[in-house]
């Protein structure tokens, strides 16, 4: 395979051959039998992959190489190679091998592994069987997927999987679609339309390859799954292909019996190849620091080899001849003091090289691992509608979830559910509430399994007559109950229209609906009988749709369904339509978003039924019962930058060319007929309706409301013809395609007549208003950035409590004041730069009349896009980010995928803080992606952001636990198992002090077998076994005091600080455990490893202690491997031996003394230490752990009452200034409030009474108390 180069997806050879506008496909058929070197497209790449990383004669080498990457263990190859010279040795020089060694290979071992089951799934990928064109044999024979080549004619089969990125030629479906599903490639199981190059070749003749001699010019091969740019060339005319013809390897061709194109990219060059990434790699913020650590751990070693150098060389000066014992060079000659010196600096290298942690990184790879699994498995965090469970998708920024300071989330699908409901439109300025439609959840969604069972609203609905055995559900989003008024009114005109009056009114609300019913992409399936939806119908919108014979009225009563009433129910007038009801037939729609299916259904409940959707016609049913079948020239998709989106169709009857647009009303009130800019030549009743629609608008965003508008235009053929000749253009361009195709586009919409607008509801997720009020309890700032409008963005901010009534809110908005501004484009902008630093500067200015002692308020931040945008500028960045430090909750509207990025990294690089971002659509990617932190949520819009993400959730409301209960645990415990390992490795202090008293010779008193089982047994699982399952706090308490979370916030867990108290503990300890045994000992004739022995037991029984105030751990390992090794160990340490040392040391009382005494001297400090820390100054957790050790029925009763005490306190923000700094919730509040208020809590003789809450406090909330009375509970 050639070299890839990743930052353009594009092979070595390639970069050569496209660096023109693209890549040039031709056809492979008439070089069929010429040699591979003579084929045109020889220099693309192969549909063969190749994953796997090594061959068999490569491993060796190359493994080597990548495990050499890491300094740690070309640091320790190092020192065991300075090992086997003679004159710096420590140890024996194979003994110093073993355990790099060992690391090694089974690092090798795992990779191995790996690479072999990533060559065997290569080798099935690569063998699959295929259909490709042979010239020789005049039609499609079997290949394998290695054999496909760019350039090849290959023909996909239904439910077969795409082997290569295929431009669709030629599909077995009439009108030229192929479904494929994208399952396999971004994980939405909704089916997306393919459809045949426009105008390449009739769709219903049969295709042959040997006739095709046109030239395919697309762009280079990139990861980019939702743009693809290209066209076709012959006879000099060039047909412009998108994305929409580019069927992608990796995902499944649905409902087509067969497909069939040219391969344009193969193997590594495929979209989904090159979007084939491995797990992401973050670098956490606490490994980054554990590196300063462990340069300090450096520093410590060179200074103490730097000591043990220099005592060297003055305790070989204080000899005045040589002694015997000195064992001169091979030459005779005895060593100068200088380079003694230099030898005995690296002898302590290698004696004192444990101080450098190395097993730290392999131990944090476990724990992580451990906390990853434990995540994953919590039931609380799983799913049970989705079957889905908590993902980690990154493993090494656990830790990161415990000190997250800033939370960016997307509003739809996110604080939402993405599943909408039909709630409100508006017509010719005239309101239609639909009230009965918000109740829907009641009756609907009920099922039938047999012929007697009836559905009614008010018991008035009629028996539905249906199969024997079969059954209907009922999607409570889908179902619109239609407004009487606007029901009547589609009747009248509907009988107006048989009588050929329909007027201008009449037939602007027949225009709304088919704009409804036809502007969204929305397919139909017909069938017989309702199928369930695949993958739990996560996504795709379905619905039952029953259609009753013609009738020439929209209302019908029961006896012209059913023939007769139904058992039990009373005979009322029916106000029902007539396309809602039972029918022959079903339809099935698939929409591309929620919101397109509310509005086809609530097109549908007036009559307007859709009954089928192709790209070249869209048929819909008039409650009439006529069928009119639209010719589709031409779409207009959606883009954030127009934010609306337009169909143009020819009406059946009257020929008319007619533009139907959709969308924001940003996007679409400045487009009107005579628009608002254009007042003096603007026509009173079009004013009058476009702001009554305008109103409207604004009262369904204050409501909470998603709205849209609707327009209709009629083309002229001349102005259209003239257009299309532009647009293709743009869609046949290269470079710049995107710009010319929303050019065209904003060309065409144009003098929109305003037909209405729509109102429908996104009901919050469960529990967000808690999660969030959580999140603000713990510390976090909550950054809302959303599509809205502004006003419904505020209404949902205040419905999840990201606002509150309480707060102090800044709106900045520069859209009105744009829009009043009659001139061009340009100079608006300039005017809001003005304003919007009018504003900001002006704000700032008044931040600090609310930011005192006295009066501390709560501030909140609402803009808008526009405003975003210009505060994003470089001139306003600064005051931007400032006044985001003084807000509590920030609230960004009318916002792009764009602008959401840049907020999160502006926020993330000035403020240097750890940010989460959470989303679940494509437009949040950038946003994931910007963050510390990224989570997806598995929702309504599909998988992309669970793909881009570190963390995959099925609900928001999980990110409460996932934070403040996992993210804490994480981060503690990793946090005091860094801080226990650097403490731990200063065991080798115990070496240190012994140079003292040997010269600083490099000799050890411990056997180097002891030492290496001292990490490789002794004290490698006990550290881990913390890192994994401690629990410093319960989740339960954790939930109910989020405060607790603080702690992460400000790095309480892993300072600086803490890193040298505890290397300078391990140096007080170690030079206990050294001096005591010393001490009793000193005067004997014990010898070397006698000596050793306590000082190693004792020293492991301090560090197993130390861990044990925190868990427990079992140590009689120690022992048990201790015993064996010196009673098999005859000769392992020539010339002194430790044979039978630790029998012997059992034997004698002194040796359990010694113990005993050392332990107890070195953790007394420590131990003082805590429990003074403990008694006179409890931190928060401490005083959490001793509530969660309470009674159950204590504990639950005291979180109650200090919830009330904390609502309570929040509700007087007029509170005393060291009142409000003690108990108010907006600052940090201190857990010092343990105290019981609860008097039954106070007598009971399990519990300590404590104080109550300060007398001021009682009196500022209560002036009738008693100065020296108690807040019980019946004050509270």
């Amino acid at each position: 395979r050639k070299a890839h180069d990743p930052s353009t997806g594009l092979c070595g050879s390639e970069r050569v051959y496209s660096s023109g506008v693209g890549r040039t496909v031709v056809s492979n058929l008439p070089y069929e039998d010429q040699r591979p070197r003579n084929q045109p497209n020889r220099r693309y790449a192969g549909n063969a992959v190749k994953t796997n990383k090594y061959t068999l004669w490569s491993f060796l080498p190359i493994n080597l190489c990548e495990q050499f990457r890491r300094l740690a263990n070309i640091y320790f190859v190092g020192i065991a190679a300075l090992n086997f010279i003679p004159e710096v040795n420590a140890f024996q020089p194979q003994v110093a091998l073993i355990p790099i060694c060992v690391i090694l290979t089974l690092t090798a071992i795992k990779d191995a592994w790996e690479d072999f089951r990533r060559y065997q799934s290569d080798r099935e990928l690569n063998g699959t069987p295929c259909l490709v064109y042979s010239r020789s044999q005049h039609g499609f024979v079997e290949r394998r997927w290695k054999d496909i080549q760019v350039g090849d004619f290959v023909q996909v089969l239904a439910n077969d999987i795409i082997p290569a990125d295929i431009l669709l030629l030629h599909a077995s479906d009439p009108n030229g679609v192929c479904h494929m599903e994208t399952a396999n490639l971004d994980g939405e199981t909704n089916l997306k339309q393919r459809r045949v190059v426009s105008s390449f070749c009739a769709v219903k003749s049969p295709f042959d390859p040997l006739s095709f001699n046109a030239t395919v010019i697309c762009e280079k091969p990139n990861n980019n799954l939702n743009h693809f740019k290209g066209f076709l060339e012959k006879d000099q005319i060039k047909i412009g292909f998108g994305i929409e013809s580019l069927l992608l390897r990796g995902c499944t061709v649905r409902n087509t019996a067969a497909a069939s194109g040219i391969v344009v990219y193969a193997g590594h060059d495929t979209k989904s190849m090159l979007n084939n990434n491995r797990p992401r790699y973050k670098r956490s913020r606490v490994e980054s620091k554990m590196n300063k650590e462990v340069l300090c751990c450096v520093f410590l070693l060179f200074c103490m080899c730097l000591i043990g150098a220099v005592g060297h060389v003055i305790w070989l000066k204080t000899f005045s001849s040589v002694p015997i014992y000195f064992i001169p060079d091979s030459d005779g000659n005895e060593t100068p003091s200088v380079v003694a010196g230099v030898y005995r600096f690296l002898t302590m290298i290698i004696l004192l090289q444990v101080i450098i942690p190395i097993s730290l990184y392999l131990s944090i790879e476990l724990v992580k691992m451990g906390q990853v699994f434990f995540i994953t498995q919590d039931i609380d965090l799983y799913d049970k509608e989705k079957d889905m469970r908590m993902q980690c998708r990154a493993l090494n920024i656990t830790e990161d979830l415990g000190q997250i300071q800033y939370v960016f989330s997307d509003k739809t699908g996110t604080l939402t559910e993405n599943k909408m409901v039909f709630r409100r439109c508006t017509i010719m300025g005239t309101e239609y509430p639909h009230t009965e439609n918000g109740e829907s959840g009641k009756w609907v969604g009920q099922l039938w399994s047999h012929q007697d069972t009836t559905v009614g609203r008010d018991n008035i609905l009629p028996c539905l007559p249906l199969r024997c055995g079969m059954h209907i559900t009922v999607y409570h989003e889908r179902e619109v109950i239609p407004d009487q008024n606007l029901l009547w009114s589609v009747k009248e005109v509907e009988r107006r229209g048989v009588a050929g009056h329909w007027g201008l009114q009449g037939a602007t609300h027949l225009e709304f609906f088919l704009a409804l019913a036809i502007s969204d992409l929305t397919s139909t399936v017909m069938g017989g009988v309702m199928l369930p939806l695949r993958g739990g119908g996560a996504m795709s919108w379905q619905s039952t749709l029953y259609d009753i014979p013609t009738s020439s009225s929209s209302v019908v009563s029961e006896d012209e369904v059913q023939g007769t009433p139904c058992k039990g129910h009373t005979r009322r007038r029916q106000t029902w339509t007539a396309s809602s009801l039972a029918g022959p037939k079903e339809v099935h729609y698939e929409a591309q978003s929620p919101d397109e299916a509310a509005l086809v259904h609530a097109a549908k409940a007036y009559g307007f039924t859709l009954l089928e959707r192709t790209p070249s016609h869209v048929s819909v049913r008039l409650p009439s019962g006529t069928t009119l079948t639209y010719e589709v020239l031409d779409v207009l998709t959606f883009d954030s930058v127009r934010s609306r989106m337009s169909i143009i169709v020819r009406h059946p009857h009257t020929k008319e060319i007619i533009l139907y647009t959709k969308g924001a009303d940003s996007g679409i009130m400045e487009r009107l007929q005579n628009s608002f800019e254009d007042r003096s030549q603007m026509k009173s009743e079009s004013r009058v309706i476009a702001n009554k629609t305008q109103k409207h608008l604004d009262m369904y965003a204050n409501d909470g409301l998603r709205t849209l508008c609707f327009t209709r235009k009629v083309v002229s053929e001349k102005n259209y013809y003239d257009w299309l000749v532009l647009r293709q253009g743009a869609m046949a361009a290269i470079d710049r395609k995107d710009e010319l195709v929303r050019k065209t586009a904003a060309d065409m919409e144009t003098n929109l007549t305003l037909l209405g607008a729509t109102g429908i509801e996104d009901r919050l997720q469960e529990n967000v208003p808690e999660t969030i009020q959580a999140l603000r309890e713990a510390g976090i700032q909550v950054c809302v950035l959303t599509g809205d409008k502004l006003e419904t963005a505020v209404n949902i901010a205040y419905s999840c409590k990201l606002l509150d009534q309480q707060d102090l809110v800044f709106t900045f908005n520069t859209e009105n004041t744009v829009k009043l501004v009659g001139k061009p484009v340009c100079k608006p902008v300039c005017v809001s730069q003005e304003v919007c630093k009018n504003m900001l500067s002006g704000t700032l200015a008044q931040l600090p009349l609310y930011d005192t002692q006295e009066a501390k308020v709560s501030v909140g931040l609402v803009i808008d896009g526009r405003t975003l945008g210009l505060l994003l500028d470089s001139d306003l960045q600064e005051g931007f980010v400032q006044l985001c430090t003084h807000c509590r909750a920030i609230l960004c509207c009318r916002t792009t995928p764009l602008q959401k990025s840049r907020v999160v990294t502006l926020l993330r690089s000035k403020l240097g803080v750890m940010t989460l971002a959470i989303g679940d659509g494509a437009n949040d990617v950038n946003m994931i992606q910007a963050a510390d932190v990224g989570v997806g949520i598995s929702g309504q819009e599909g998988m992309q952001a669970v793909m881009a993400s570190d963390f995959a959730i099925s609900r928001f409301k999980h990110l409460k636990k996932l934070l403040l209960v996992h993210g804490h645990w994480c981060y503690n415990r990793l946090a005091n198992m860094i801080i226990y390992f650097f403490y731990k490795n200063a065991y080798v202090n115990l070496l240190f002090w012994y140079q003292f008293f040997c010269g600083f010779s490099g000799t050890a008193m411990i056997d180097y077998w002891f030492m290496i089982f001292f990490n490789l047994f002794f004290t490698s699982a006990p550290p881990i076994m913390f890192g994994i399952m401690d629990r410093e706090v319960s989740a339960a308490v954790l939930l109910q005091l989020p405060e607790l979370y603080r702690r992460g916030q400000h790095e309480g867990g892993y300072r600086r600080s803490t890193f040298w108290i505890a290397i300078a503990d391990a140096f007080y300890q170690s030079l206990v455990c050294f001096f005591v045994p010393y001490w009793t000992y000193k005067g004997s004739d014990i010898d070397i490893f006698t000596l050793g022995t306590p000082m190693n037991t004792a020293s492991l029984f301090t560090i197993i202690f130390h861990l044990a105030i925190e868990i427990k751990s079992w140590v009689s390992i120690y022992f048990v491997v201790t015993l064996a090794f010196c009673a098999m160990c005859v000769s392992c340490n020539p010339p002194s031996d430790p044979y039978w040392t630790m029998q012997e040391q059992m034997s004698d009382p002194m040796f359990y003394l010694v113990c005993i005494l050392t332990t107890v001297v070195a953790l007394l400090p420590r131990y003082t230490l805590h429990a003074l820390r403990g008694t006179l100054v409890p931190s928060d957790h401490l005083r959490a752990r001793q509530i969660d050790n309470m009674p159950p029925h204590h504990r639950d009763l005291w979180l109650q009452e200090w919830k009330k005490l904390k609502d309570l306190c929040a509700s007087y923000p007029s509170l005393s200034s060291s009142t409000a700094q003690r108990y108010s919730t907006a600052q940090s509040p201190s857990l010092t409030l343990v105290q019981d208020p609860s008097p039954a809590l106070a007598q009971s003789p399990s519990l300590t009474p404590v104080q109550d809450p300060s007398p001021s406090l009682v009196q500022s909330l209560n002036p009738k108390l008693a100065p020296n009375q108690g807040l019980n509970s019946a004050a509270l």
